[in-house]
């Protein structure tokens, strides 16, 4: 995981973790990065000093959360947990067996896996309602 400085067009500035890079602009694209202050979906990383990681330092990285952020990324690991639970996992057919169940070519049922940016993009042209699954410290363990 990496942190990002990131700032919107109306100037707010905030942090955003995103998997690697390629990850926040596949989302940025996307429109999905969004600005908590405005909403504005037009945001760009902003100037940051590098983090030089040491296991000093990694100790400090875990216990600087706020209680707050804490509770939230409590209820975001469970909420993809009981996603991972209650769905099937179909890879990378995703995107082939969201539009069959968007177009009612098979039964309508949870389903999660992986796409390509394109195949994302062509989901959302078609109407297909779908949603990025965060990937989450505990993903990495």
């Amino acid at each position: 995981m990496i942190s990002f400085s990131l700032r919107c067009d109306g100037g707010h500035a905030f942090d955003g973790w995103f998997r690697n890079g390629a990850d926040f602009d596949r989302q940025a694209e996307l429109g999905l990065v969004t600005c908590p202050a405005c909403s504005s979906a037009n945001v760009e990383k902003s100037l940051m000093a590098p983090a030089v990681s040491t296991a000093k330092r990694k100790e400090k990285l875990a216990v600087a959360a706020t209680a707050e952020q804490a509770k939230m990324l409590a209820q975001l690991q469970d909420l993809a947990r009981k996603v991972r639970e209650s769905a099937e996992n179909v890879g990378d057919k995703f995107a082939e067996e969201a539009r069959k169940i968007h177009f009612g070519e098979t039964e309508a049922r949870g389903i999660y896996g992986e796409a390509t940016l394109e195949e994302a993009k062509g989901l959302a042209e078609d109407g297909v309602a779908f949603m990025p699954l965060p990937s989450l410290p505990e993903d990495q363990n």
